[in-house]
């Protein structure tokens, strides 16, 4: 019992195996493993029965005697008549005797092949390679296998059986056929020209209807219920690769659309991340894991959709035909822009959702492409996203990726890549500051405080309060607000590493106008610390020379945008800035090309409305006197916006009412042609230029001028109407802008008694005042051929 009971102990498992596999389980592992011993040993007892039972059926496998047939007495004359012929003189007698003795026996025929018992008691040396001969194994004719089908199987009381059947042969015949009509399939498209032209465009029409139909279908089966219909998106991408020659370019575009369509109404409202494999594992509810396969689905799709549009771009702008020769080279430049067209509007509309760097990353490039029509989308698309991104998240990614691409084309972009910038939302930024570092932090009362102070119910309520005012103070969303700023400085920084890195290295660039109105826009932002240097880089530009007048425009509005910003702490005075612009102010283009009005309007607000503490007398009338001999040669848009400024000049600066008088005050002359204002005695002048505009064709200008000419006068007679005055001079500017000029000419039909009109503009003018624009040119004509004559007497004498 000893040793037994020993042997038994350490056959039983520890207690820690115990507690991995239950009893329950050693039982099952035991029985799975005789199981599996039985089946083995039956196995092979039925390979053995079926072994035995062959080698029976061999050795009891009755022999069947040789045919004979009877011969006929025309086929004995015939063997006779073979045997004479045959050549018997050249055989030895031993050799026929033996041949005759071998056709009477046929054992060698009928005897068994498997016994190995010897047929004849005696043999010769030569009969040796007969006997070898004859054992070898004989060439049957090899039937085809014919293959099995495997079919399900029966269930009966003594368990499964097997179903199989031959597959049918196909007659070669038949194969030959439908190789033919494969063929003639093959070759239908090209039997399309037998057609007439009207029966190939009703062909066209039933076919685009029909796939019209069949697109509409699908996505108003995804829209109706995606959860459920989500598959349907694959086969709605499938048609992306249309074949059909007569309707495969209709039915891409048409599929590109509609899928967009569709996923901007059935994308979420969130960021759909992948699983981790521990989530993957876990067991959900079976809605949980209904959402899960439609998100993960909806990603897949929108994945490969996304990547069909880019294929299509790319084989546009490489000029390869791929897939199918349904559609022609010339047809992918109207796929392309379909292409472009859904990931600009995608760009747009799912900022939120994945993929959205890949799409920026697409975009991007495309905003330089040298097709305006692509290169306007793709900008546009680009303004839309970052006017209106509150959080600035795909702000920053977008600001990313243009710098990577100036900075790897060596800043060989377009202007207007860099204009999309200005669209930024930074503002906000500045205007909203932190109040909870300004403000007082609420204090908690200690729990000693509470004790000394309070009872104990008022304790219980206190507490309960403090808890949830913290609980409240979380909910404010501060960190989103902290997160914002925080990405809307990244993202400035990088601006004005775009900004700074042109203004260094390509000066000459074409880029430059583009830097100086981004410079202008953000310079209340710039860090102090760069203020000096700043300054001094663009002075040193307008010095060079290289500018053109607009760029110059630019770096003087930057210089002042910088310093009414943070800059009111420099003590810091820009004659400079000031001579300069005073020197080029009648240098503004007086044609049809005045666009740069605004900037110069923009210059003089900031420079003398805004700085009026820091600007003198002197310099505020050379301004005025300077701005109204401009108004003489600039068209009526632009003398509308200058005389605006003058009366709001003559506002903020009230004394400069003395360049209305006759009289001289001081000494000296007025220079008008000295560059710097203070210098050249304005006071010693006066506005003989508003007579002249008080006669002029337009009626605003007719209106400023007496205005002005009376003093400005907010009140009375002479004051201007409540919707002229309250508009800024840049607004009247792009009001009254000749490129808005339209002429209405008369309707035909009856005689009305309606008064002939035209508007320049958004002014309205009756015929007495067309009669006067007449009379004007017609007597400025006549003056014009009188100095011709003049000149011509003069010649002569």
């Amino acid at each position: 019992m000893g040793p037994a009971s020993k042997k038994n102990k350490k056959k039983r498992p520890s207690f820690r195996k115990l507690l991995k596999t239950s009893n329950l389980k050693l039982e099952n592992k035991q029985k799975n493993r005789q199981f599996k011993q039985q089946s083995s040993a039956k196995k092979q007892r039925k390979e053995q029965r079926k072994l035995r039972q062959a080698i029976t059926d061999v050795s009891h496998q009755t022999l069947k005697p040789l045919e004979r047939y009877k011969k006929r007495p025309e086929d004995e004359e015939e063997e006779e008549e073979f045997l004479e012929s045959l050549p018997t003189d050249m055989m030895d007698e031993d050799d026929l005797e033996q041949i005759k003795a071998m056709a009477h026996k046929a054992s060698f025929l009928t005897r068994d092949i498997s016994s190995s018992a010897p047929v004849h008691a005696k043999k010769r040396k030569s009969e040796q390679s007969v006997e070898k001969y004859e054992k070898m194994p004989r060439k049957m004719q090899q039937k085809k296998e014919k293959e099995l089908i495997h079919l399900l199987p029966i269930k009966d009381k003594s368990g499964l059986i097997p179903q199989s059947m031959e597959k049918p042969d196909v007659p070669e015949a038949e194969e030959e056929l439908k190789d033919q009509e494969e063929f003639e399939m093959d070759e239908e498209p090209e039997s399309g020209p037998s057609l007439s032209p009207r029966e190939q465009l009703e062909l066209r029409t039933h076919r685009l209807m029909e796939k019209k139909l069949h697109i509409a279908s699908l996505s108003s089966a995804v829209l109706a219920d995606p959860h459920v219909n989500i598959k349907k998106l694959k086969e709605l991408r499938a048609m992306l690769m249309e074949t059909d020659p007569c309707v495969a370019v209709t039915v891409r575009k048409l599929v590109m659309v509609s899928l967009m369509e569709v996923f901007k109404d059935i994308v979420p409202a969130y960021r759909i991340r992948p699983l981790t494999e521990e989530e993957k594992a876990t067991k959900v509810k079976k809605e949980t894991q209904q959402l899960r396969e439609f998100e993960e689905g909806l990603v897949s799709q929108y994945k490969f959709y996304l990547e069909d549009l880019e294929q299509t771009i790319k084989d546009w702008k490489q000029k390869k035909q791929k897939r199918s020769q349904a559609v022609s080279l010339q047809c992918y430049k109207g796929l392309a822009e379909v292409a472009i067209r859904c990931i600009c509007d995608l760009l747009v509309a799912l900022p939120h959702f994945n993929f959205h760097n890949n799409i920026i990353v697409m975009v991007v490039p495309l905003m330089n492409d040298p097709i305006r029509t692509v290169s306007e989308m793709s900008c546009e698309a680009v303004r839309k996203l970052l006017r209106q991104d509150k959080l600035g998240q795909a702000s920053l990614a977008m600001v990313k990726v243009i710098s990577g691409m100036v900075k790897s084309r060596n800043y060989n972009v377009k202007p207007e890549v860099l204009k999309c910038l200005l669209c930024l939302r930074i503002k906000e930024v500045d205007m909203k500051k932190d109040t909870e570092d300004t403000a007082p932090k609420k204090k908690f009362m200690l729990f000693k405080e509470r004790k000394t102070s309070l009872s104990r119910m008022q304790r219980k309520w206190k507490k309960a309060e403090e808890k949830l005012q913290k609980e409240l103070l979380e909910a404010e969303a501060t960190d989103s607000k902290d997160k914002k700023i925080k990405l809307h400085t990244e993202t400035l920084n990088i601006v004005f590493l775009i900004y700074f890195r042109i203004l260094k290295k390509a000066q000459k660039s074409i880029l430059l106008s583009s830097v100086l109105e981004g410079l202008a826009k953000f310079a209340h932002l710039i860090n102090l610390e760069f203020f000096d240097d700043l300054l001094a880089v663009l002075f040193g530009l307008i010095v060079s020379g290289d500018l053109t007048y607009r760029e110059s425009l630019h770096c003087i509005l930057t210089s002042f945008h910088i310093l009414s910003g943070q800059g009111d702490v420099l003590n810091i005075d820009p004659l400079k800035f000031y001579s300069h612009l005073y020197k080029t102010l009648l240098t503004l283009h007086a044609g049809s090309a005045n666009d740069d009005t605004t900037i110069v309007l923009q210059c003089l607000d900031v420079m003398l409305t805004k700085r009026r503490k820091q600007v003198n007398l002197l310099r505020a009338q050379a301004f005025v006197k300077r701005l109204s001999t401009l108004g003489l040669h600039v068209l009526p848009d632009s003398c509308v916006g200058i005389l605006a400024a003058n009366r709001t000049l003559m506002h903020t600066f009230p004394k400069c009412d003395i360049l209305l008088d006759n009289e001289m005050q001081g000494s000296g002359v007025y220079l008008p042609e000295l560059d710097v204002p203070e210098y050249c005695n304005p006071q010693n002048t006066g506005l003989w230029e508003l007579h002249l505009l008080k006669r002029h064709y337009h009626p605003v200008v007719r209106k400023f001028a007496a205005h002005l000419m009376k003093g400005a006068p907010s009140e009375g007679s002479g004051a201007l109407s409540m919707e002229l005055s309250r508009r800024t001079p840049v607004q009247l500017f792009e009001e009254y802008s000749v490129k808005d000029m339209t002429f209405n000419p008369p309707v035909a039909g009856p005689p009305t008694k309606k008064k002939e009109h035209f508007t320049i503009g958004h002014a309205f003018f009756d015929p007495d005042l067309k009669s006067q624009i007449d009379a004007a040119l017609q007597t400025e004509s006549e003056h014009m051929s009188l100095d011709f004559t003049l000149q011509h007497t003069l010649q002569e004498t």
